[in-house]
């Protein structure tokens, strides 16, 4: 026996058509490319997003058809966003900070039809465009008395192109499993690989999203969302805000301490997210400037593993909470954010902190658990250590062209690559990246509790560990430090920081100082290039 209940397809349009129904009114403030705040509400956007779909029909852009976007987070991206989605094209996020011939190779490989382009980055497509044949023509994201002058043929300003149609239209039809969007990963190692995400996937994700646990976004909030819509689906904001009928405050190109904190206090931002180094510009900024954040209530920061110092910061000194949260561009990202169970409420101080330092625990939709090299699933004390294997509805089942084959078993587990442990009440803690791990006489070494513990010294701009060879013990750590601007920390100060905080056995072997930490696209660490580059350095001890 079935059930008898209507069939209402999954479909992501559906999500801006119920914030323009029943939030039509709440506002959407942006920091425009072209310098002044953008107020608009959803109804608008709704309204606006159905003429860009309109004009994408009327261009021959339709199902599966991939449209590419390389922009800053405003009102006129996110129309964009849901423009494609209601013919059935995939929006293809680009991340300019990825080389030009690596954007190049994404786009050929996507075949994207065309490319809508903030004004900030006309002259890299310039560059990238005559490489990528399929691309049939480009919107610049702006109106035309702020068109550039480029060499780029077939553009058109983006309040041109939409003028062109009456908005008279309705949402294509189509199954909720059809690609929605497409989003690669950072390829760290080899070529980067294609995540592709379903309507289904988009909109069970921003339920979960929304969850108390998680994100707790209701029509009271005023969401900012600082990470980039081209980091790992912006974490689903674009959906998730609307959906909860939130009113938005989005930061557009201003991504310095100073722009931050004027949108955090100007628009009272209630909820905000980002990456780690993007909260440690604005608490530099208004440790030096002053200023308090009054309306702000709760910072979800991912991407990388949060310092203890940033946590301790923003809840002493401001009283706002931090959610830790972790998730890939293959989990449509979320996957465990920190909030505290009832197990937990008791803990105060320091044992909090050590608490918060974990990456949380996952929502419904996202199973998890970890293994050794043999697939053996390992016990959930909080101290084993194993690869961290997921899988749910909005997780990746495999890449575009069926590349990596190898991260996903025949039950459906993805492997992560992170290798992790888990106590009993289900709180996941990341110690590294497989690739990373530190392996010191048999035992595994944790690169990142000894970086975020580092970085709490207050002469610490930046730290990284990586493993060095060694002739006893395989591998030993080294820890790598850029010191704060007037700061001249020494190795002896560095190392008793750490002594008593960490296993005597985990301490680094020794202490190496550089003007500059290599990073990747999306502002992780990249130790492939940090172990290029002391390939031969030799250990005091070895």
């Amino acid at each position: 026996m079935l059930g008898m209940m209507q069939e209402w397809p999954l479909l992501c349009h559906k999500v801006i058509d119920h914030a323009a129904i029943y939030h039509r009114q709440r506002e959407v403030v942006s920091r425009s490319v072209e310098g002044p705040l953008h107020r608009t509400n959803y109804g608008e956007i709704h309204a606006r997003s159905l003429k860009l779909a309109q004009r994408l029909a009327r261009d021959g852009i339709g199902i599966g058809d991939r449209v590419a976007t390389m922009a800053w987070n405003t009102w006129r991206h996110m129309e964009t966003w849901y423009g494609v989605l209601g013919v059935g094209a995939v929006y293809h996020t680009l991340n300019p900070r990825l080389f030009h011939d690596q954007i190049a190779w994404i786009m050929n490989d996507a075949e994207d039809r065309m490319l809508f382009v903030d004004l900030t980055f006309v002259k890299l497509v310039e560059i990238i465009a005559p490489k990528v044949p399929s691309l049939e023509r480009i919107v610049i994201l702006t109106d035309d008395a702020h068109m550039p002058e480029t060499s780029l043929a077939n553009t058109v300003s983006y309040e041109s192109y939409i003028a062109e149609v009456d908005g008279d239209f309705a949402w294509a039809d189509f199954d909720e499993r059809t690609a929605a969007g497409m989003c690669y990963t950072s390829g760290t190692t080899g070529d980067p690989k294609g995540v592709v995400y379903s309507h289904r996937s988009n909109v069970l994700h921003a339920m979960m999203a929304l969850q108390p646990d998680m994100l707790c976004l209701s029509s009271r909030d005023r969401l900012m969302p600082v990470v980039p819509l081209f980091h790992a689906n912006g974490w689903s904001t674009a959906f998730s805000g609307p959906m909860s009928g939130c009113a938005m405050v989005m930061p557009g190109p201003g991504m310095d301490g100073q722009s931050i904190y004027q949108l955090l206090t100007e628009e009272k931002v209630s909820i905000t997210a980002a990456v780690p180094t993007v909260w440690l510009m604005l608490l530099q900024y208004m440790e030096k400037e002053g200023g308090e954040l009054p309306d702000l209530n709760r910072v979800v920061i991912g991407g990388s593993a949060c310092p203890r110092a940033i946590t301790q910061a923003f809840q002493d000194n401001y009283g706002v909470d931090v959610i830790h949260a972790w998730g890939m561009t293959e989990m449509s990202p979320l996957g465990t954010l920190c909030s505290v169970k009832p197990e937990y409420r008791h803990l105060e101080g320091e044992a909090k902190l050590d608490l918060q330092n974990k990456q949380g625990h996952p929502p419904f939709t996202v199973e998890m658990k970890i293994t050794d090299d043999e697939n053996n699933e390992l016990p959930w004390d909080g101290a084993t250590f194993g690869r961290l294997k997921v899988r749910g509805p909005a997780v990746s089942s495999s890449y575009y062209k069926a590349r990596g084959a190898e991260q996903f078993d025949t039950e459906g587990w993805f492997d992560t690559g992170d290798v992790a442990h888990v106590d009993r009440h289900g709180y996941m803690q990341i110690t590294d990246r497989a690739k990373d791990v530190i392996k010191s006489g048999g035992e595994w070494i944790s690169s990142i509790e000894i970086e975020n513990l580092s970085v709490g010294h207050p002469d610490v701009a930046e730290a990284a560990v990586i493993g060095v060879a060694h002739p006893k013990w395989d591998e030993r750590p080294l820890l790598v430090i850029v010191v704060r601007e007037g700061k001249s920390p020494s190795k002896t100060d560095l190392l008793g920081f750490l002594e008593g905080k960490i296993a005597k056995w985990w301490m680094p072997d020794d202490v190496v100082f550089v003007d500059e930490i290599p990073h990747t696209a999306t502002g992780k660490i990249q130790k492939t290039t940090l172990r290029e580059q002391l390939k031969d350095y030799r250990l005091p001890t070895a």
